[in-house]
């Protein structure tokens, strides 16, 4: 290893090494470390940092590769907070999973705490008998505690990909969902199923009973959570009618977690690995406009030059908490490793994990 233990180094001290010191050094520690260590690397990371990850993908799909390759004992997931907790509900009890900046959070998840969601619960229980009627349902942009709760409370997780299906079970077990924290996803979702507008409210944790009157949550058959990824709100209707008119071929892709006037405004809407799927599969020479995150959208661009690819927003819209995995963060995480030294544990609690896998379990098997 190159001077001192990583341990007796700081991030900082990392910070100041080249792009190709940073790359040797990872590589190395990589090699040294061998079949012991998996990276993963989320859609939304930045090329440096992919480049050194076993497995690309989204973050329940990485999360579950963890639990699929129990002969690796660490885990080092690229990506943010709530994924890597995934990756430990889901992984194995000899495994280990180590998140290179703590920092790296997703602003989305962060808009529901599990005080607020003990609140709500509470308030409509003042309202209707909860327990029989309403459905919790958490995106799996979530802490591992709201996730708990959904476990504990006969609710569920979802994904952009299956969170129809998700809804139909829930709705052929109760009358009610309560679907957070991402409102846009759930919205556009119960548009397509054809629940009418007067059928949702939006739920402000910061307002009494949400800022909805009795009759109209008594009413509401999908309560949505007041809360919205920023890098997919960034996506405006103007830019989709400012490709149309400059671009008349181009066909317009985002994700379900824009505005449902973008959403509208588009020929296709899905997950992030349906936008990969789809501009791969296209014919050469189509033109294509994607809605989602700008990282992931320029390697598309690279990884398609038969395609012209665009980025839908006039405005750079990366994700900045997954930002903050960067190339010496993940040299000084494996560098740590490689010398014996685990830092930045990720841990569930055994509790929270229980319940947040029966949650997940019933995803599963629903999609």
């Amino acid at each position: 290893m190159n001077g001192l233990d990583a341990i007796q180094r700081s991030v900082t001290d990392y910070q100041t090494l080249s792009a190709e010191e940073l790359y040797a050094r990872t590589v190395e520690a990589k090699r040294e470390l061998g079949d012991r260590v998996m990276v993963l690397g989320h859609n939304y990371q930045r090329d440096e940092v992919i480049e050194h990850a076993d497995f690309q993908g989204d973050s329940l799909l990485l999360a579950k590769l963890a639990a699929e390759h129990a002969e690796r004992p660490y885990v080092i997931f690229c990506g943010v907070h709530f994924m890597a907790e995934t990756a430990d509900i889901l992984s194995r009890s000899n495994q280990t999973v180590i998140l290179p900046d703590m920092a790296a959070g997703c602003s989305m998840a962060d808009m529901a705490a599990i005080e607020q969601v003990d609140e709500c619960w509470e308030a409509l229980a003042r309202i209707l008998p909860v327990e029989e009627t309403v459905t919790p349902a958490v995106y799996v942009n979530s802490a591992a505690v709201l996730k708990a709760f959904c476990g504990e409370h006969e609710g569920i997780t979802c994904t952009s990909s299956n969170a129809r299906a998700v809804m139909e079970w829930a709705w052929a077990r109760r009358e009610k969902i309560l679907f957070f924290p991402d409102e846009h996803l759930g919205r556009n979702i119960a548009n397509k199923m054809g629940l009418p507008r007067e059928q949702m409210v939006v739920w402000d944790p910061f307002q009494p009973n949400g800022g909805n009157s009795v009759e109209a949550i008594r009413k509401a058959r999908l309560l949505l959570w007041k809360g919205h990824c920023s890098v997919h709100q960034m996506f405006q209707p103007a830019h989709v009618d400012y490709f149309r008119k400059q671009y008349p071929d181009v066909k317009i892709i985002v994700h379900p977690e824009c505005h449902e006037e973008v959403v509208s405004r588009a020929d296709l809407v899905g997950s992030t690995e349906f936008i990969i799927r789809t501009v791969a599969a296209a014919p050469p020479g189509t033109m294509w406009a994607v809605g989602t995150e700008l990282n992931l959208v320029n390697r598309l661009k690279r990884k398609q030059p038969d395609k012209r690819v665009f980025f839908l927003s006039s405005t750079v819209c990366q994700c900045a908490t997954m930002f903050r995995i960067d190339a010496p963060h993940l040299c000084w995480a494996m560098e740590n490793l490689a010398e014996g030294h685990v830092v930045n544990h990720i841990l569930v609690p055994d509790d929270e994990k229980v319940w947040a896998k029966l949650a997940l379990d019933r995803m599963m098997a629903v999609s």
